[in-house]
Protein backbone atom coordinates (compact mmCIF):
# COMPACT_ATOMS: atom_id res chain seq x y z
CA UNK A 1 0.00 0.00 0.00
CA UNK A 2 1.53 3.38 -0.80
CA UNK A 3 0.74 5.72 1.49
CA UNK A 4 2.52 8.51 0.13
CA UNK A 5 -0.34 10.83 -0.54
CA UNK A 6 -1.83 10.45 3.23
CA UNK A 7 1.63 10.91 4.53
CA UNK A 8 1.58 14.16 2.51
CA UNK A 9 -1.52 15.63 3.32
CA UNK A 10 -1.11 15.35 6.86
CA UNK A 11 2.86 16.85 6.74
CA UNK A 12 1.40 19.55 4.65
CA UNK A 13 -2.06 20.17 5.95
CA UNK A 14 -0.15 23.57 8.10
CA UNK A 15 -2.53 22.49 11.13
CA UNK A 16 -0.48 22.40 14.62
CA UNK A 17 -0.95 18.61 15.43
CA UNK A 18 -3.37 15.83 13.79
CA UNK A 19 -3.05 11.95 14.56
CA UNK A 20 -5.03 9.97 12.05
CA UNK A 21 -5.91 6.25 12.64
CA UNK A 22 -7.31 4.00 10.26
CA UNK A 23 -8.69 0.38 10.25
CA UNK A 24 -10.44 -1.53 8.09
CA UNK A 25 -12.06 -4.94 7.97
CA UNK A 26 -10.98 -5.37 12.43
CA UNK A 27 -7.28 -4.51 11.93
CA UNK A 28 -5.25 -0.59 11.29
CA UNK A 29 -4.42 -0.32 8.29
CA UNK A 30 -2.80 3.04 8.62
CA UNK A 31 -1.69 5.34 11.74
CA UNK A 32 0.26 8.39 11.21
CA UNK A 33 1.20 11.20 13.33
CA UNK A 34 2.11 15.34 12.31
CA UNK A 35 3.13 18.10 14.38
CA UNK A 36 3.25 18.57 17.73
CA UNK A 37 1.67 18.43 21.00
CA UNK A 38 2.63 21.18 22.65
CA UNK A 39 2.77 25.07 21.65
CA UNK A 40 6.47 25.49 21.58
CA UNK A 41 6.60 22.76 19.38
CA UNK A 42 9.21 20.47 21.13
CA UNK A 43 7.51 17.13 21.74
CA UNK A 44 6.53 16.06 18.57
CA UNK A 45 2.73 14.18 18.65
CA UNK A 46 3.16 10.75 20.45
CA UNK A 47 0.51 8.04 19.53
CA UNK A 48 -1.22 8.00 22.98
CA UNK A 49 -2.30 12.10 22.75
CA UNK A 50 -5.42 12.78 24.27
CA UNK A 51 -7.89 14.77 22.18
CA UNK A 52 -11.06 16.66 23.64
CA UNK A 53 -13.95 15.12 20.91
CA UNK A 54 -16.47 17.96 21.19
CA UNK A 55 -19.49 17.07 18.71
CA UNK A 56 -17.58 13.61 17.87
CA UNK A 57 -18.90 12.79 21.03
CA UNK A 58 -22.17 12.99 19.64
CA UNK A 59 -21.68 9.17 18.13
CA UNK A 60 -21.24 7.72 21.41
CA UNK A 61 -24.33 9.24 22.82
CA UNK A 62 -26.38 8.05 20.37
CA UNK A 63 -24.87 4.09 20.34
CA UNK A 64 -26.01 4.48 24.01
CA UNK A 65 -29.63 5.51 23.21
CA UNK A 66 -29.89 2.74 20.14
CA UNK A 67 -28.28 0.03 22.64
CA UNK A 68 -31.20 1.49 24.92
CA UNK A 69 -33.64 1.09 22.23
CA UNK A 70 -32.78 -2.25 21.32
CA UNK A 71 -33.09 -3.34 25.10
CA UNK A 72 -36.53 -1.92 24.84
CA UNK A 73 -36.41 0.44 27.57
CA UNK A 74 -36.61 3.55 25.26
CA UNK A 75 -38.79 3.59 22.31
CA UNK A 76 -37.74 5.77 19.35
CA UNK A 77 -41.06 8.07 19.57
CA UNK A 78 -41.68 8.10 23.06
CA UNK A 79 -42.74 11.54 24.04
CA UNK A 80 -39.17 13.67 25.79
CA UNK A 81 -41.65 14.37 28.74
CA UNK A 82 -42.18 10.29 29.84
CA UNK A 83 -38.57 10.89 30.70
CA UNK A 84 -37.94 14.35 31.43
CA UNK A 85 -41.19 16.18 32.96
CA UNK A 86 -39.86 19.49 32.36
CA UNK A 87 -40.00 18.90 28.87
CA UNK A 88 -43.65 17.79 28.79
CA UNK A 89 -45.61 20.93 27.68
CA UNK A 90 -43.28 23.44 25.83
CA UNK A 91 -43.05 26.85 24.23
CA UNK A 92 -42.24 27.83 20.94
CA UNK A 93 -41.52 31.25 19.92
CA UNK A 94 -43.69 32.77 17.67
CA UNK A 95 -43.06 36.18 16.38
CA UNK A 96 -42.34 38.59 19.16
CA UNK A 97 -44.38 36.16 21.70
CA UNK A 98 -44.75 32.35 22.37
CA UNK A 99 -47.11 29.65 22.43
CA UNK A 100 -47.71 26.26 23.61
CA UNK A 101 -46.22 23.87 21.21
CA UNK A 102 -48.40 21.79 18.98
CA UNK A 103 -45.83 19.25 18.62
CA UNK A 104 -44.39 16.75 21.35
CA UNK A 105 -40.76 16.35 21.60
CA UNK A 106 -39.61 12.56 20.64
CA UNK A 107 -36.84 10.50 21.24
CA UNK A 108 -35.67 10.43 17.69
CA UNK A 109 -36.51 14.54 16.89
CA UNK A 110 -33.58 14.60 19.72
CA UNK A 111 -31.30 12.24 17.42
CA UNK A 112 -31.77 14.45 14.60
CA UNK A 113 -31.54 17.03 15.81
CA UNK A 114 -35.26 18.37 15.13
CA UNK A 115 -36.82 19.06 18.47
CA UNK A 116 -36.95 23.00 18.31
CA UNK A 117 -33.84 23.53 20.85
CA UNK A 118 -30.51 25.64 20.07
CA UNK A 119 -26.94 26.23 21.64
CA UNK A 120 -27.77 29.33 23.24
CA UNK A 121 -26.17 30.13 26.91
CA UNK A 122 -29.53 31.14 27.82
CA UNK A 123 -30.15 33.08 31.41
CA UNK A 124 -32.01 29.83 32.74
CA UNK A 125 -28.50 27.84 32.61
CA UNK A 126 -26.69 30.91 33.96
CA UNK A 127 -29.17 31.23 36.86
CA UNK A 128 -28.91 27.05 37.93
CA UNK A 129 -24.74 27.61 37.62
CA UNK A 130 -25.30 30.45 39.94
CA UNK A 131 -27.36 28.73 42.27
CA UNK A 132 -25.34 25.36 42.51
CA UNK A 133 -22.12 27.59 42.60
CA UNK A 134 -20.81 25.98 39.62
CA UNK A 135 -21.68 22.31 40.33
CA UNK A 136 -24.76 21.42 38.71
CA UNK A 137 -25.63 18.27 37.45
CA UNK A 138 -26.33 17.16 33.70
CA UNK A 139 -30.11 16.89 35.01
CA UNK A 140 -30.31 20.09 36.83
CA UNK A 141 -28.38 21.77 33.44
CA UNK A 142 -30.67 20.11 31.28
CA UNK A 143 -34.24 20.89 33.10
CA UNK A 144 -32.98 24.42 32.45
CA UNK A 145 -32.74 23.93 28.74
CA UNK A 146 -36.56 23.24 28.97
CA UNK A 147 -37.23 26.70 30.67
CA UNK A 148 -36.95 28.27 27.59
CA UNK A 149 -39.34 28.38 24.68
CA UNK A 150 -38.37 26.31 21.49
CA UNK A 151 -36.85 27.95 18.80
CA UNK A 152 -39.51 25.86 16.02
CA UNK A 153 -42.16 23.14 15.97
CA UNK A 154 -40.71 19.84 16.77
CA UNK A 155 -40.32 18.02 13.62
CA UNK A 156 -40.40 21.10 11.18
CA UNK A 157 -36.69 22.12 11.20
CA UNK A 158 -33.22 20.34 11.77
CA UNK A 159 -31.06 22.92 14.03
CA UNK A 160 -27.71 21.91 15.84
CA UNK A 161 -28.18 22.30 19.56
CA UNK A 162 -28.06 20.57 22.86
CA UNK A 163 -30.18 17.79 22.17
CA UNK A 164 -27.63 15.12 22.26
CA UNK A 165 -26.95 16.72 25.56
CA UNK A 166 -31.00 15.91 26.39
CA UNK A 167 -30.12 12.57 25.30
CA UNK A 168 -27.59 12.52 27.69
CA UNK A 169 -30.01 13.28 31.07
CA UNK A 170 -32.87 10.52 29.31
CA UNK A 171 -29.88 7.51 29.36
CA UNK A 172 -29.35 8.60 32.98
CA UNK A 173 -32.81 8.48 33.93
CA UNK A 174 -33.82 5.21 32.34
CA UNK A 175 -30.34 3.38 33.34
CA UNK A 176 -30.11 4.63 36.86
CA UNK A 177 -26.45 5.38 36.31
CA UNK A 178 -24.79 8.40 35.60
CA UNK A 179 -24.02 8.96 32.20
CA UNK A 180 -20.62 8.67 31.80
CA UNK A 181 -20.75 5.19 34.37
CA UNK A 182 -23.19 3.98 31.70
CA UNK A 183 -20.87 4.79 28.67
CA UNK A 184 -17.87 2.92 30.90
CA UNK A 185 -20.04 0.08 31.32
CA UNK A 186 -21.76 -0.60 28.00
CA UNK A 187 -19.41 0.20 25.10
CA UNK A 188 -15.88 1.68 26.68
CA UNK A 189 -14.98 -1.50 28.60
CA UNK A 190 -16.47 -4.06 26.30
CA UNK A 191 -14.31 -2.95 23.35
CA UNK A 192 -10.96 -2.36 25.84
CA UNK A 193 -11.00 1.74 25.61
CA UNK A 194 -8.89 2.55 28.10
CA UNK A 195 -8.58 6.30 27.31
CA UNK A 196 -12.13 7.46 26.94
CA UNK A 197 -13.97 9.33 29.55
CA UNK A 198 -15.65 12.85 30.61
CA UNK A 199 -13.11 13.66 33.45
CA UNK A 200 -9.30 12.87 33.03
CA UNK A 201 -7.10 11.90 35.52
CA UNK A 202 -4.08 13.92 35.94
CA UNK A 203 -1.82 11.54 33.78
CA UNK A 204 -4.56 11.64 30.87
CA UNK A 205 -4.23 15.60 31.25
CA UNK A 206 -0.84 15.39 30.94
CA UNK A 207 -1.41 14.28 27.82
CA UNK A 208 -3.58 16.68 26.29
CA UNK A 209 -2.69 18.41 23.15
CA UNK A 210 -2.67 22.30 23.24
CA UNK A 211 -6.05 23.33 21.55
CA UNK A 212 -5.93 26.52 19.24
CA UNK A 213 -7.80 29.48 18.05
CA UNK A 214 -7.95 29.83 14.43
CA UNK A 215 -7.50 33.56 13.31
CA UNK A 216 -7.30 34.87 10.01
CA UNK A 217 -4.84 37.70 8.65
CA UNK A 218 -4.84 39.00 5.25
CA UNK A 219 -5.41 35.60 4.28
CA UNK A 220 -3.16 33.41 6.04
CA UNK A 221 -4.51 31.36 9.18
CA UNK A 222 -2.94 31.99 12.80
CA UNK A 223 -3.10 29.35 15.17
CA UNK A 224 -3.05 30.78 18.81
CA UNK A 225 -2.83 28.51 22.02
CA UNK A 226 -6.34 28.88 23.65
CA UNK A 227 -6.78 27.10 27.30
CA UNK A 228 -9.36 23.92 26.95
CA UNK A 229 -12.35 24.95 28.09
CA UNK A 230 -16.01 25.89 26.59
CA UNK A 231 -18.33 27.98 27.65
CA UNK A 232 -21.08 24.89 27.24
CA UNK A 233 -19.40 22.15 27.44
CA UNK A 234 -17.52 22.81 30.50
CA UNK A 235 -19.75 25.06 32.07
CA UNK A 236 -19.85 22.84 35.20
CA UNK A 237 -17.82 20.78 36.57
CA UNK A 238 -20.38 17.53 37.46
CA UNK A 239 -22.03 17.96 33.48
CA UNK A 240 -21.67 15.22 31.43
CA UNK A 241 -22.01 16.76 28.11
CA UNK A 242 -23.40 14.21 25.47
CA UNK A 243 -23.24 16.50 22.88
CA UNK A 244 -19.23 17.16 23.27
CA UNK A 245 -17.59 16.42 26.73
CA UNK A 246 -15.81 13.29 25.90
CA UNK A 247 -11.86 13.17 25.61
CA UNK A 248 -10.37 10.48 23.83
CA UNK A 249 -7.44 8.64 22.06
CA UNK A 250 -6.93 7.72 18.35
CA UNK A 251 -6.18 4.27 19.65
CA UNK A 252 -9.63 4.42 21.74
CA UNK A 253 -11.86 6.03 19.54
CA UNK A 254 -10.88 3.91 15.93
CA UNK A 255 -12.27 0.91 18.41
CA UNK A 256 -15.63 2.22 18.99
CA UNK A 257 -15.84 3.35 14.88
CA UNK A 258 -14.44 0.03 13.84
CA UNK A 259 -17.13 -1.83 15.62
CA UNK A 260 -19.92 0.66 13.92
CA UNK A 261 -18.34 -0.36 10.81
CA UNK A 262 -18.65 -4.06 11.47
CA UNK A 263 -22.36 -3.17 12.43
CA UNK A 264 -21.67 -3.79 16.21
CA UNK A 265 -18.77 -5.99 16.47
CA UNK A 266 -15.68 -4.87 17.95
CA UNK A 267 -12.30 -6.87 16.80
CA UNK A 268 -11.97 -8.40 20.29
CA UNK A 269 -15.86 -10.17 19.92
CA UNK A 270 -17.60 -7.34 21.88
CA UNK A 271 -20.78 -6.12 20.49
CA UNK A 272 -22.42 -3.48 21.48
CA UNK A 273 -25.01 -2.72 18.55
CA UNK A 274 -27.56 -5.21 16.70
CA UNK A 275 -26.75 -4.71 12.85
CA UNK A 276 -30.09 -3.46 12.45
CA UNK A 277 -29.66 -0.69 14.86
CA UNK A 278 -26.59 0.66 12.88
CA UNK A 279 -28.53 0.50 9.88
CA UNK A 280 -31.20 2.33 11.19
CA UNK A 281 -28.44 4.62 12.92
CA UNK A 282 -27.20 5.66 9.31
CA UNK A 283 -30.63 5.99 7.32
CA UNK A 284 -31.22 9.62 6.34
CA UNK A 285 -34.36 10.98 8.80
CA UNK A 286 -34.55 14.61 7.28
CA UNK A 287 -37.70 15.26 4.81
CA UNK A 288 -37.06 17.96 1.92
CA UNK A 289 -37.71 20.61 4.34
CA UNK A 290 -35.13 19.82 7.15
CA UNK A 291 -32.59 18.25 4.04
CA UNK A 292 -32.24 22.09 2.78
CA UNK A 293 -31.62 23.33 6.61
CA UNK A 294 -28.92 20.77 6.74
CA UNK A 295 -27.09 22.06 4.14
CA UNK A 296 -26.45 25.17 5.26
CA UNK A 297 -23.49 23.12 7.61
CA UNK A 298 -21.96 22.86 3.80
CA UNK A 299 -21.45 18.96 3.97
CA UNK A 300 -21.68 18.57 0.10
CA UNK A 301 -23.80 14.94 -0.09
CA UNK A 302 -24.81 14.15 3.09
CA UNK A 303 -28.33 13.58 5.11
CA UNK A 304 -28.27 13.46 8.72
CA UNK A 305 -29.27 10.22 10.49
CA UNK A 306 -29.63 9.00 14.00
CA UNK A 307 -27.23 11.84 15.64
CA UNK A 308 -24.41 11.16 12.47
CA UNK A 309 -24.39 13.06 9.00
CA UNK A 310 -25.05 10.08 6.34
CA UNK A 311 -23.57 9.72 2.77
CA UNK A 312 -26.63 9.99 0.37
CA UNK A 313 -25.22 11.29 -3.20
CA UNK A 314 -21.73 10.74 -3.72
CA UNK A 315 -21.64 11.46 -7.23
CA UNK A 316 -22.62 15.08 -6.56
CA UNK A 317 -20.24 15.71 -3.32
CA UNK A 318 -17.36 14.42 -5.58
CA UNK A 319 -16.93 11.97 -2.84
CA UNK A 320 -14.84 8.36 -3.02
CA UNK A 321 -16.74 7.08 -0.06
CA UNK A 322 -20.06 4.89 -1.08
CA UNK A 323 -24.07 5.38 -0.29
CA UNK A 324 -24.21 5.12 3.70
CA UNK A 325 -21.21 6.16 5.07
CA UNK A 326 -21.69 8.20 8.05
CA UNK A 327 -19.76 9.67 11.45
CA UNK A 328 -19.60 13.38 12.74
CA UNK A 329 -16.93 16.14 13.68
CA UNK A 330 -16.15 18.15 16.51
CA UNK A 331 -15.73 21.94 17.07
CA UNK A 332 -11.98 21.61 17.24
CA UNK A 333 -11.58 19.41 13.91
CA UNK A 334 -11.90 15.76 14.90
CA UNK A 335 -13.20 13.63 12.05
CA UNK A 336 -14.91 10.28 11.98
CA UNK A 337 -15.87 8.10 9.37
CA UNK A 338 -17.33 4.65 9.56
CA UNK A 339 -18.28 2.68 6.27
CA UNK A 340 -19.92 -0.74 6.85
CA UNK A 341 -19.69 -1.47 3.41
CA UNK A 342 -16.28 -1.41 3.16
CA UNK A 343 -15.67 -2.28 6.89
CA UNK A 344 -13.74 1.04 6.84
CA UNK A 345 -13.49 3.35 10.13
CA UNK A 346 -11.09 6.55 10.30
CA UNK A 347 -10.44 9.06 13.40
CA UNK A 348 -8.57 12.20 12.85
CA UNK A 349 -7.49 13.76 15.97
CA UNK A 350 -6.87 17.67 15.97
CA UNK A 351 -7.39 20.47 18.11
CA UNK A 352 -8.19 23.65 15.82
CA UNK A 353 -11.17 25.86 16.78
CA UNK A 354 -12.64 28.09 14.13
CA UNK A 355 -10.89 26.86 11.58
CA UNK A 356 -13.52 26.29 8.63
CA UNK A 357 -10.93 24.82 6.12
CA UNK A 358 -10.87 21.62 8.29
CA UNK A 359 -14.44 21.13 7.62
CA UNK A 360 -15.16 22.44 3.88
CA UNK A 361 -11.84 20.96 2.64
CA UNK A 362 -9.62 18.98 4.93
CA UNK A 363 -12.01 16.86 6.07
CA UNK A 364 -13.11 15.39 2.56
CA UNK A 365 -9.85 15.33 1.22
CA UNK A 366 -8.71 12.96 3.89
CA UNK A 367 -11.60 10.91 3.42
CA UNK A 368 -10.60 10.48 -0.24
CA UNK A 369 -7.11 10.24 0.22
CA UNK A 370 -7.78 7.35 2.34
CA UNK A 371 -10.47 5.55 -0.38
CA UNK A 372 -7.57 6.31 -2.57
CA UNK A 373 -5.08 4.97 -0.24
CA UNK A 374 -6.87 1.54 -0.34
CA UNK A 375 -7.65 1.53 -3.30
CA UNK A 376 -11.59 1.75 -3.19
Amino acid sequence: MNTERLDNLLDQSGYPALDLAVWREGRPVYRRTAGFKDRRKTVPMPKDCMFKLYSASKVITNTAVMQLIESGKIGPDDELGKYLPAFAEMKVKDGNTVRPAKNKITIRLLQCMSAGLNYEFTAALGGVLVRTQGKATTRELVDAVASSPLDYEPGTHFKYSLAHDVLGAVIEVVSGMRFGEYLQRNIYEPLGMKDTTFRPTKAQRARLTQQYQTIVRKGREIFLPVPMRHPLVDCSKNLEGGGGGIYSTADDYILFADALCNEGLGSNGARILQPESVRLMKQNQLDEARLADFAQLNKRGYGYGLGVRTMMDPSGAGARSPVGEFGWDGAAGAYVLIDTTNRLACFLGMQVFGNDRAYRQFHPAVRDTVYETLGL
